[in-house]
């Protein structure tokens, strides 16, 4: 009993001495939400996920737009200190708590972890979320039509993007090297929205290293833990 508690206690302190729960406000189905998440369970960090709903008629409610002028998601409040944009966010997390270090320790491992996210950010994003998961599989769900200019421009790009994340590799078992970074973490989210397209996998199929790390983060509990249930 006694073990627990030490155990408990050290697992809510983190690195600086803080106690406090951390909060994450955000949905569960967004990519950059479960980013966040991905590295809090990552790290070993207890929290709790306060629901915000940006696309909500009337907008995100004033009292989120407080902590998040642009009404994005995520957010998070530690400690009372507040904090947005998800790179700064997940940056913080492994930074603040103990646990396995989720940044490489090399400059240029380190560059290339924050190339790939912003690769992430810039163009994947866009084109296998945006443009292949929400126009082929999100839209027809909802009876929506899809945007076949959008798509075009989407199946173009895709392999473009798998083609990168593939050569960037450089025959290693994640993303930024030989060892899970925030890189898999920002990425994964956005690959699993792609893999429910019907061609997704497909496309996959022809990067073996990347289809390889598909494999490998997909069975992590961290993934399993933070499949979105909306």
């Amino acid at each position: 009993m006694r073990q627990a508690a030490f155990l408990h206690f050290k697992f809510a302190r983190g690195t600086s001495g803080m106690r406090q729960k951390p909060k994450l406000f955000g949905a569960d189905y967004s990519v950059y939400v479960r980013a966040a998440r991905l590295t809090l369970h990552e790290k070993g960090v207890d929290y709790d996920l306060v629901p915000v709903d940006v696309f909500a008629v009337a907008g995100p409610p004033s009292s989120y737009l407080a902590r998040q002028p642009f009404g994005r998601i995520p957010a998070l409040e530690h400690d009372g200190f507040n904090l947005y944009e998800t790179g700064a966010i997940t940056r913080y997390i492994d930074a603040a708590f103990n646990g396995p270090s989720l940044q490489p320790a090399t400059p240029k491992q380190c560059a290339r972890m924050n190339q790939i996210i912003s690769i992430a950010d810039g163009y994947i994003y866009s084109n296998l979320v945006w443009g292949m998961y929400v126009e082929l599989v999100s839209k027809p769900l909802r009876g929506e039509p899809s945007d076949e200019a959008r798509v075009a421009i989407a199946r173009s790009k895709a392999p473009v993007c798998l083609e990168a994340l593939s050569d960037l590799m450089d025959d290693e078992p994640w993303l930024a090297g030989e060892a899970l970074t925030l890189a898999d973490l920002h990425v994964a989210p956005m690959m699993d929205y792609f893999l429910t397209v019907p061609e997704g996998r497909e496309l996959l199929e022809q990067y073996t290293g990347l289809s390889a790390w598909w494999q490998r983060i997909a069975e992590r509990p961290s993934m399993q833990y933070t499949k979105p249930t909306t």
